[in-house]
């Protein structure tokens, strides 16, 4: 059995943990449908399904989910997110909360670890995504940013989505790779992405590992097993470098700590791989979010455009905030309960699965007034309270790379703005379609360019 199939093997998905099933009465309510038709309502048919839930039972909910029914518990109310943000990180597990993605970024992967081994490998990866660090990363983006912008045709209607997604999966490449190589690249590149565009299907089969011999999952791990062989590859040449100390991306900065401190090759491909898939799809969908609505917004679009060309990186972050805040790319935040726990005044079992769901937390009028107009200004004139607005989480397990998809985001904002302007095709609309864990433009932003 190669590493491979070890890794995938022993890997449990979401909702496979154990629960105090004898606690299960003091739990919210929520919908009495079979677990099967809750799971894929989660999470194929979320947008649709998680507001439902919110209108008719309130600010807490309970969904169960697949393979054995065990409890997820939805908040709602900033207070709410305040509390388990601020849990015990002993009680509170983020780590096992995300099993889900185990199968692809495996066990040793940040998002999957608590405890010790999550604050060693938090501690190992901090030095790579520091003020100065993103400094550095800045000029890569810009650069590739405008070879990407060379290739638009202007008047001719694209997707947005296609394009951020090649270029910060370029970004992603370079900065955590260090790769120029463009043969290597070439082989990355379709293995990376064939690994994001991991269907809800395949994610809701990693329960039944006979699923794992056909169809769509038997193709994810045969996918996965050529993503292992290039990474551990680029992992063993890399060690060998001899310019290894000198170098400034994500791998040569882990291989270069001290011995006693070092991550093995199966620690560092399933590091790697984590920051390769959360830091290239999720800034990507939030940046043709953005171009979508500046492109329908002349007013927005001309106060941004004024941004990009003064370098105002706060404008234009807050225009990237506010994308994020009115179209969620991860829907939920979620904990697993390793004891019994009290939450916005619920006694919750051992074993629950609870959280701030970002869906509903960005789309409460009394958190955002006005919460379906794309307004930047509410991120520049205070009004945004903290733990109302959350796409990377809280606590001590915010998203490590937060200030890198920031200053990535106004990064590529200041290029493309300070050469095009932005504009819908006649009768464009999208909306959001669910593509794993993540959800896209169904129709890719599409936009239309012209020179500034």
């Amino acid at each position: 059995m190669s590493v491979t199939d070890e890794r995938i093997a022993k890997m449990q998905p979401f909702g496979s943990g154990r629960w105090d099933r004898a606690a299960a009465g003091s739990l919210p309510p929520g919908p009495r449908w079979p677990t099967l038709l809750q799971s894929i309502a989660l999470i194929r048919f979320r947008h649709q399904f998680v507001p439902a839930m919110h209108k008719r039972y309130g600010d807490v909910f309970t969904v169960r989910v697949m393979p054995n029914g065990q409890p997820l518990v939805l908040f709602t109310r900033p207070e709410h997110a305040k509390e388990i943000f601020a849990g015990d990180p002993e009680v509170f597990h983020a780590g096992k909360a995300n099993a889900i993605l185990g199968p692809i970024m495996g066990e040793h992967s940040l998002l999957l670890q608590d405890s010790l081994e999550h604050r060693r490998a938090r501690k190992l990866l901090m030095p790579a995504f520091n003020g100065a660090a993103l400094r550095g990363y800045e000029s890569v983006v810009t650069a590739l940013a405008e070879e990407e912008c060379a290739g638009w045709v202007p008047g001719q209607p694209f997707r947005s989505l296609d394009r951020m997604n090649a270029l910060t999966l370029e970004v992603i490449l370079r900065v955590v790779f260090g790769v120029t190589d463009e043969s290597r690249l070439a082989r990355l590149r379709p293995l990376v992405s064939r690994t994001v565009d991991v269907s809800p299907v395949v994610l809701l089969g990693w329960g039944y590992p006979v699923l794992r011999r056909f169809g769509p999952w038997k193709a994810t791990v045969d996918n996965q097993r050529r993503l292992d062989e290039v990474m551990f590859a680029e992992i063993a040449e890399r060690r060998a470098a001899p310019d290894l100390h000198e170098r400034t991306d994500v791998l040569s900065t882990l291989l270069s700590v001290e011995d006693d401190e070092q991550l093995s090759d199966l620690e560092l491909r399933d590091q790697l791989v984590t920051l390769l898939l959360a830091g290239h799809e999720t800034t990507a969908t939030a940046l043709a979010w953005t171009l979508y609505e500046l492109g329908r917004d002349r007013a927005q679009l001309a106060r941004t455009r004024k941004a990009a060309l003064a370098d105002d990186k706060e404008h234009l972050e807050a225009v990237l905030k506010e994308s994020m805040r009115l179209h969620p790319v991860i829907p939920m935040v979620v904990r697993h309960l390793e004891q019994s726990a009290t939450v916005g005044g619920w006694q919750l079992p051992r074993g629950a699965n609870i959280g701030p769901s970002i869906l509903l937390s960005h789309a409460r009028a009394d958190n955002h007034p006005d919460p379906e107009t794309f307004r930047p200004e509410r991120f520049l004139e205070g009004e945004v309270a903290t733990n109302t607005w959350i796409p990377f989480g809280g606590g001590v397990r915010r998203c490590i790379g937060a200030g890198f998809s920031l200053m990535e985001g106004a990064a590529v904002l200041r290029e493309v703005l300070s050469r095009f302007e932005v504009s819908l095709p006649a009768g464009s609309r999208d909306f959001p379609r669910v593509r794993n864990i993540t959800s896209v433009p169904r129709h890719g932003a599409r936009i239309v360019v012209q020179p500034a």
